[in-house]
């Protein structure tokens, strides 16, 4: 359509929306789908934090709030980085956004021109490079192996940094990996980076509290990169408030101060009652939080302990967030009746249609050998979509068996 944009055009629909979609429509339809697309935990709001927005409507925190949030919920932020992380921001380092995915929008539509390279470790939540393309910077990819880890090689980074090289982007715990980085592993990325401050490193922390590491680490916490650095987070993945919509940065000042520019632009301060509930969610400790990553730590073991039953994929162990990323790829030239799976989509599909189980093809991460599986779901739904699998996956044949 002529009247439409060359950037729309440009801009490729998230996958993993596009499979939760798809899974509902045919829930809708009365098929019995289990959806392990979700990136989103499958717990209810704790009922403190719920109480807490109530109180919020009753006290008619019904008006525009400021644009980088209420200056109570970012000093709660700041006290939040200065106990759990180590890291000192004020206040006015802090700006609230409408989630994290809002919070990195700003921060690439903030430093980026035209042909500014942006180092993107694969795989890759989807939303990096569509976030990347709208602000018409350009994307080098670092490929890593599910052998390490999907952990990056630090040769790889250095070769990759360039004079046009403007943000390093990192995920930890990583979606769609669950690749969690220990101190000594970001402290090596942190002296290579160090060498470049024009560059800043983008850390994506929003699985902080899904870890199964004795603790998370973030990568500002070390003084050659902390002027470079900006921390994103929020409370969708640990406090169970994905609908919500509460995302956050801690960033250098004239970082934050551009970022609050283009949200005063775009859509101005969050959901005041949104604000209010995750001003009680920080403030008031991390014992849900920590009953959730229990939960997913035995969802994890669960789920590794079924997919070993399926012959030829391979799977590493992740440290966090509620995802496993195997490589499927042994199953790709193998048919059934008229169908030949070519690549991670057709599995996708294949499974859909014939175990009714929704998944994420890796393509969408950068990986067309893996497959994002979603643990956030109960125990029963997960050993049955694995069964499910398994059963489909056995009527699959090499292509010579049948021709």
């Amino acid at each position: 359509m002529k009247r439409l944009s060359n950037r729309l055009h440009s801009l490729s629909e998230s996958q993993t929306l596009q499979m939760n979609k798809l899974s509902r429509k045919l829930k809708q339809e009365g098929h019995d789908i289990i959806n392990l697309s979700l990136g989103e935990p499958d717990f209810p709001t704790p009922d403190h934090i719920k109480e807490g927005a109530k109180k919020a409507i009753d006290e008619d925190y019904t008006h525009y709030p400021p644009v980088a949030g209420y200056i109570e919920l970012r000093k709660a932020i700041a006290k939040k980085f200065k106990d759990e992380n180590g890291l000192n921001y004020t206040h006015a380092e802090v700006v609230v956004s409408t989630g994290a995915k809002q919070a990195l929008a700003n921060i690439m539509l903030a430093l980026l021109n035209p042909g500014d390279e942006v180092i993107l470790p694969a795989p890759y939540w989807v939303s990096y490079i569509e976030m990347i393309k709208l602000a018409e910077g350009k994307v080098v990819i670092i490929p890593t192996k599910i052998e390490n880890d999907f952990k990056l090689d630090l040769d790889d980074l250095e070769a990759a940094i360039t004079k046009k090289t403007k943000i390093f982007i990192m995920c930890s715990p990583s979606n769609p990996t669950g690749t969690v980085y220990d101190k000594g592993e970001l402290r090596k990325i942190a002296e290579i980076l160090a060498r470049y401050p024009d560059i800043t490193i983008v850390s994506d922390e929003i699985y902080e509290h899904i870890t199964f590491k004795e603790k998370h680490e973030s990568i500002a916490q070390f003084d050659i990169v902390k002027e470079s650095t900006v921390v994103v987070n929020g409370v969708s993945k640990g406090y169970a408030m994905t609908g919500w919509r509460i995302g956050y940065i801690g960033a250098p000042l004239p970082i934050a101060k551009a970022c609050e520019k283009i949200q005063g632009q775009i859509t101005s301060g969050a959901s005041s009652i949104s604000q209010r509930a995750a001003i009680v969610a920080l403030s008031s400790g991390l014992e849900d939080s920590k009953k959730m990553c229990a939960a997913f730590k035995r969802r994890r073991d669960l789920i590794l302990e079924l997919i070993k039953e399926i012959p030829g994929i391979r799977t590493d162990i992740p440290e966090g967030a509620f995802y496993i990323f195997p490589d499927i790829s042994y199953y790709f030239g193998k048919s059934v009746d008229d169908l030949t799976i070519k690549n991670s989509n057709d599995f996708c599909m294949y499974l859909l249609n014939e175990a009714n189980v929704a998944i994420v093809t890796g393509a969408a991460f950068g990986d067309d050998n893996c497959v994002r599986i979603s643990y956030s779901a109960s125990a029963k739904e997960i050993t049955e979509a694995m069964s499910r699998i398994k059963t489909a996956l056995n009527k699959l044949e090499p292509v010579d068996a049948i021709t």
